[in-house]
């Protein structure tokens, strides 16, 4: 594959709140317009450089059947057309990849990628069944439905994370305290610094919440919605989700809702729109994987070790690594099986920490990956993250 760049800066994210919060109300196309919008203003990226773009969204809204090009007509970019991709919370880095390989085969130059989800009010789906009895249909929580049953395996997705528990030989105890380490991770890119915080290298804050029809500001965050702020003792007192089981709610994400935006480039391209051309991040690698039935989170390992082949390094090369971990089990896990160490894994946050709105998840968590290779001068940096159907995928990039 020919190098495929991402442009310092020409990347945002939304802060994301936990369902049912502050973003709930808004359709989540319509919303990751308007705040691509603004992003790519303030970065000045006309969006008359983009020959392509890209969507990557997992719960369907009113009127998504138009996909992209509905979100580009609202972008001001009517030009632009491109696919809706879904791949449960892969969805990120699959995006990711697919505008690297169209740019290293020639079929675009400079992609758009955009990926949103409101997990929120859900929709309720109603299947026709014409031989059911009188005609009668099936239904479905698209959200709530899909999280308590895998249909192949059979299982809820939390007791994918119990039986990976169980093989690891994983304790309550070692995932409450991971947690608590995340949690301080986190709390590290709250902190005030002379440009900032980490968080708003990426972030507009305070972000002021728009209306359903993006005429007026409802309200105003200064960060993410729904944090735990867990403790010890109050990890303690939680029993396991499952009898028997190791996981309680204090050891996995949470639903939430956002957004996030990319710009995915030639090498001559991204130097030109960089907010600080000396600094080049390159797609190296990607992978995916599928483990046995029911093992989700053991799935990032299979993927990490092939891009890790594919960029031609070792886990040892790595500057930082940066997990989707639905559950602490995910990093825990993970660490045992590449040796790396756990505690400085997933440095200024994480979707176990801040949520988790499927699409955009993936992205945030890159974005992030990128920002601290270059407070750190530069590096190799791993992503990676399991997916519905115990499938992930990873990807590895270079920043100089």
């Amino acid at each position: 594959m020919n190098p495929i760049f991402i442009p310092y800066g020409a990347y945002w994210c939304t802060p994301f709140a936990r369902w049912q919060g502050s973003l709930s109300h808004l359709h989540s196309l319509r919303f990751a317009a308007h705040v691509a919008r603004a992003a790519l203003e303030t970065r000045d990226i006309p969006v008359t450089v983009f020959d392509q773009g890209l969507l990557g969204m997992t719960v369907p809204q009113r009127q998504c059947f138009y996909g992209f090009p509905w979100l580009a007509g609202e972008l001001g970019a009517p030009h632009l057309a491109g696919p809706t991709i879904m791949q449960a919370c892969a969805t990120s880095a699959r995006v990711i990849t697919h505008a690297a390989h169209d740019i290293s085969l020639g079929n675009a130059d400079c992609v758009l990628a955009i990926t949103a989800d409101r997990v929120s009010n859900g929709p309720h789906v109603y299947y026709p069944n014409p031989r059911g009895p009188g005609g009668t249909g099936e239904t479905e929580d698209w959200v709530l439905s899909n999280f308590e049953s895998d249909p192949f395996a059979r299982c809820t997705m939390v007791a994918t994370a119990e039986r990976c528990a169980s093989r690891w030989g994983i304790s309550t105890a070692e995932q409450h305290a991971l947690v608590l380490r995340r949690l301080e991770q986190y709390q590290q890119a709250l902190i005030p610094g002379p440009a900032g915080t980490f968080q708003t290298r990426y972030m507009t804050l305070p972000f002021p919440v728009p209306d359903a029809k993006f005429s007026r500001t409802l309200t105003t965050l200064t960060g993410d919605e729904g944090i735990h702020a867990s403790t010890a003792e109050g990890l303690a007192r939680l029993r396991p989700v499952n009898t028997g089981g190791t996981v309680t709610f204090g050891g996995q994400t949470h639903p939430a809702d956002g957004n996030a935006g990319m710009v995915i480039t030639t090498k001559a391209r991204a130097r030109e729109l960089a907010r600080d051309p000396a600094i080049s991040i390159e797609i190296r690698a990607s992978a995916q994987a599928r483990t046995e039935i029911a093992m989700m989170p053991a799935a990032p390992v299979e993927a990490a070790r092939r891009a890790l082949a594919g960029a031609g390094i070792t886990v040892n090369d790595l500057a930082a690594i940066k997990s989707h971990n639905p559950f602490a089990v995910n990093d825990i896990l993970f660490a045992r099986e590449m040796g790396v160490e756990l505690e400085h894994m997933n440095n200024y946050g994480c979707s176990l920490i801040w949520g988790h709105p499927q699409a955009p998840t993936g992205m945030r968590a890159i974005i992030e990956l990128i920002e601290e290779l270059a407070l750190l001068g530069g590096g190799w940096g791993l992503f990676h993250g399991c997916a519905a159907g115990d499938t992930a995928m990873a990807m590895v990039f270079k920043v100089n």
